[in-house]
């Protein structure tokens, strides 16, 4: 087993990009790898939810991710999502983007810094495979679902429902709702009912629709 400074030694200060791929590769296998590799997953919403999607994706090896959201790193973001407290006042575009070439150096980002709308939604989400719904308000949510289902039924959609609170994290699941439609949660806690959000029940959710993407793309999207 090689020591840390032969490690070191081996890959420098960043692994190649070849080096990469040969370790994902042997973790997932070939087959899947470029699956993976090839996919463009668009994420809308880059808080607490859309963060660590974003994350999980990238370590898994997805080719390119979209990621779509007007609003700043705020203080309050924090305790459960994926940013640093030197980036406050930062574009959680720019500042997810970023984080995300720490992890992973040689995906893909393409983002929008601006609010999606039913004017532009089309526009934005035309390139993706896959689009990852993770908004905060119920009205936004119910645009993006009802606009990708009428306009862009050939999509592969995941969206969330209900992740607040401190229930018990077992709750939150995964549900196939139509073919191309996918809704991870409790369906039942809202953070207006429930006054809080955690970390910890925020990431199981966000893990459930970074999996179903992972899964989709292997070809195991029947639930």
């Amino acid at each position: 087993m090689k020591t840390k400074k032969e490690k070191i030694a081996e890959y420098g200060s960043i692994p190649t990009k070849l080096q990469m791929e040969k370790a994902l590769q042997e973790r997932h296998g070939r087959s899947v790898f470029e699956k993976f590799s090839q996919a463009k997953v668009a994420v809308c919403g880059l808080g607490g939810l859309g963060s660590n999607i974003a994350i999980s994706l990238a370590r898994a090896g997805v080719g390119k991710l979209i990621l779509i959201d007007f609003d700043k790193v705020d203080i309050s973001n924090l305790h459960r999502q994926q940013y640093k407290a030197s980036q406050l006042g930062i574009y959680k575009t720019d500042a997810l983007a970023a984080n995300l070439k720490e992890i992973a150096p040689y995906i893909e980002v393409t983002f929008f810094t601006e609010k999606i709308t039913e004017e532009n939604i089309c526009r934005l989400l035309a390139e993706a495979d896959i689009v990852c719904e993770a908004f905060d308000k119920a009205k936004e949510k119910a645009m993006l679902v009802n606009t990708v289902l009428e306009k862009m039924p050939e999509k592969y959609l995941i969206a969330a429902s209900g992740m607040a609170g401190m229930e018990s994290a077992n709750s939150i699941r995964t549900r196939q709702i139509t073919k191309h439609f996918y809704l991870c949660g409790d369906e039942v806690s809202e953070v207006e009912i429930e006054g809080t959000l955690f970390s910890t029940r925020v990431m199981v959710c966000a893990a459930h629709q970074a999996h179903m993407v992972l899964r989709i793309l292997a070809g195991m999207q029947d639930m």
